[in-house]
């Protein structure tokens, strides 16, 4: 006697929920059961990377095009900016051709136009290549080279930048597959010299790289995503094969970075080869100048440092970057498009306050800058060390628009407090008038002795004031006086001033 099974077979979201269900109650919250990548029903219905029938890549920048957009955000690195510029369109346009109805075929063994780039910290290589992602209107995702060898993976983690590609892309494994991978501080991956054997955990890492730099497909699913695997095996008993979703990485953009500290010493070791006792000009200059020395960098210098020749092989395209003088970080923030200006402009619009900056107090602030020695990032830094006190306090005022000088770069604490002492000053000086007529006005002494007064009761200086002088507002009415000059004497003893000159109105009357 057979037993028919007339179950429903349920649909991917019930398994997926049932599935998180039973992890949440074993495990608790522990376990994350990630959506599936098509969960609001936005992924093609391809089920490999590799598919026929490619889309058409609406990509027509030209270089120019491209090298003006990004002229207008990078400050000091235009020979760079003209080889990414120049690389990347024709990566792009070169796809579009091939993919296009018509198009020419494919090369066989052709070597795309990955790229490593070299430079110092904090001269924009990240936000470089943020930008043309952004223009491209690709999907971008960055990740750290360095925790693939700390981790000791030989691969999973780099195939997972792959699948992020498609998060990015909204599901869409299509678009995913034109996207951009950036890897930074790709230099820490290099097999060390100062131990003997080979170094499997960096050596590995880069031969894993080496499969998804040149044409690989990546399994969108994880091994360990438990819910995934469940799924498979429901579909295939319902439909009695296993449909497997890839990602091809044929024609995925990989941008590698680092900064290669050691690298100059490898360059100047192979142009210094001569006899002893000599040394030209040129080769002077090369113990001199880490950026010129980089940009002498050979495929030779790259292996000597501890790639293997296959990994340097598919990076074609090497882009050294220079670094960031004084001059440099200052016309990063005199730009209209610097995006520490605009970032520290929009916190303090948050407060409904404008904030100006004068140009001397631009060039200070990339004179303390350099001296971080981080390049970009020391901007950002000292702006927001320099102006923390002023974006705390300065919301609890009616303050609308402040102007950061020379001055409040130099003494920041000073000048802030002369900001709000300003501030109370007027707005008492606005009441007094509006109400009594009169026009107040202070000595610099009798500032600072009300400001002292303020600070020590832990009041506000128009408060002060207000107790200090409120005697006043009958009495300079009294002496039919418009306008009154408070000093030293006024604030150490107000009553008695008030009195002296009361009597003495009263002994002219008479």
């Amino acid at each position: 006697m057979s037993i028919v099974n007339n179950a429903k077979v349920p649909s991917p979201e019930e398994i997926q929920r049932d599935v998180r269900e039973f992890l949440k109650d074993k495990y608790g919250d522990k376990i994350h059961v990630p959506p599936e990548p098509n969960a609001m029903g936005n992924e093609p219905d391809n089920t490999s990377g590799s598919g026929t029938t490619p889309p058409v890549i609406h990509f027509d920048l030209k270089p120019t095009e491209l090298e003006s957009y990004l002229q207008q955000y990078v400050v000091g690195q235009d020979d760079a900016i003209e080889v990414l510029a120049t690389k990347i369109c024709t990566h792009f346009n070169r796809m579009k051709l091939e993919n296009s109805p018509g198009g020419i075929s494919e090369l066989v063994g052709n070597i795309k136009s990955n790229i490593l780039m070299i430079g110092p910290t904090g001269v924009g290589k990240t936000f470089i290549i943020k930008l043309i992602a952004k223009k491209v209107g690709v999907p971008f995702v960055k990740g750290d080279a360095t925790k693939f060898s700390e981790t000791g993976y030989v691969g999973g983690d780099v195939e997972d930048l792959v699948r992020n590609l498609v998060h990015e892309a909204n599901g869409d494994i299509k678009l995913a597959e034109y996207g951009i991978i950036y890897l930074d501080e790709i230099d820490k991956i290099a097999s060390s010299g100062s131990h003997f054997g080979p170094d499997v955990s960096r050596s590995g890492v880069q031969r894993n790289l080496l499969k998804l730099m040149e044409e690989a497909e990546v399994d969108l699913k994880t091994p360990h995503d438990l819910a995934a695997q469940m799924e498979a095996a429901m579909e295939a008993q319902r439909t009695g094969k296993v449909k497997r979703k890839k990602i091809n990485t044929k024609n995925i953009l990989f941008v590698t970075s680092g900064a290669f500290f050691q690298l100059a010493d490898i360059i100047r070791k192979r142009c210094n080869q001569q006899p002893l006792g000599f040394k030209n000009p040129a080769q002077a200059e090369l113990e001199n100048d880490y950026v010129d020395v980089l940009k002498k960098v050979r495929s030779e210098d790259l292996i000597n440092f501890g790639f293997e020749s296959e990994f340097v092989g598919r990076l074609p395209v090497v882009v050294t970057l220079n670094d960031l003088d004084v001059n440099g970080l200052y016309e990063i923030l005199r730009s209209p498009n610097s995006t520490v200006i605009l970032g520290k402009k929009r916190d303090f619009q948050s407060y409904g306050i404008k904030i100006n900056f004068k140009d001397d107090a631009l060039y200070r602030i990339a004179e303390l800058a350099f001296q971080e020695h981080t390049g970009a990032r020391g901007l950002v830094s000292v702006v927001d060390r320099l102006l923390l006190k002023f974006e705390k306090t300065l919301p609890d005022t009616d303050i609308n628009e402040f102007t950061v000088t020379r001055a409040v770069i130099e003494n920041p604490a000073a000048e802030l407090k002369a900001l709000i002492t300003d501030f109370y000053v007027k707005k008492f000086q606005k009441r007094f008038l509006a109400t009594n007529g009169i026009v107040i006005t202070f000595t610099e002494p009798a500032k600072q002795l009300l400001q002292k007064k303020a600070e020590k009761s832990g009041r506000n200086f128009a408060d002060i004031c207000n107790d200090l002088f409120k005697d006043y507002e009958y009495g300079l009415r009294l002496l039919s006086t418009e306008e009154f000059t408070v000093d030293e004497e006024t604030v150490l003893d107000p009553k008695t001033r008030l009195e002296g000159l009361i009597k003495k109105s009263y002994v002219k009357g008479e």
